[in-house]
């Protein structure tokens, strides 16, 4: 499955990146059992973090394409967790979402869409996965998305 995901990476134009390390006091996962649970991944996009409010500063396409590149840190994080080898993982369980958003902003679903999509269309059946999506008055580093998730792996 790591090769299949890589080359669904590649064909969409995207790829793992490196393990993101702690920004704080956490380690980036606990494994207990077959299940691995991923701290919060920021957005990371050209190296540089994506910062804003949806509602304000930030469109609903960017906020998507910012909770994609935290999919994109979870599964490093899944990855590294597996020793390297992605054809581990058997399921996304769980995904919770926070979105940095203006008060009256609803949308919170659409922007950690671009999570949970990509989770489908690397993994079928295996992304398919309960999901919270919530609004936040404010993020670590001012981040507009923030993702944790939960995974199984064999």
């Amino acid at each position: 499955m790591t090769d299949t995901i890589t080359a669904k990476l590649a064909e969409m134009g995207l790829a793992l990146p490196d393990a993101p390390m702690p920004a704080a006091n956490y380690v980036p996962y606990v494994q207990t059992g077959n299940l691995v649970h991923v701290s919060g991944q920021l957005p990371f996009r050209d190296g540089a973090m994506v910062v804003g409010k949806l509602g304000d500063t930030v469109s609903i396409e960017d906020g998507a394409a910012a909770a994609q590149a935290c999919a994109l840190s979870l599964l490093a994080q899944v990855r590294a967790a597996c020793g390297g080898d992605l054809s581990r993982l058997q399921r996304v369980v769980k995904l919770v979402g926070f979105v940095n958003s203006t008060p009256d902003f609803q949308d919170q679903p659409k922007i950690i869409n671009g999570a949970s999509d990509l989770m489908v269309a690397l993994l079928g059946d295996k992304g398919r996965h309960a999901r919270s999506a919530v609004s936040a008055g404010s993020l670590p580093f001012g981040v507009a998305v923030e993702i944790e998730g939960i995974f199984e792996i064999a």
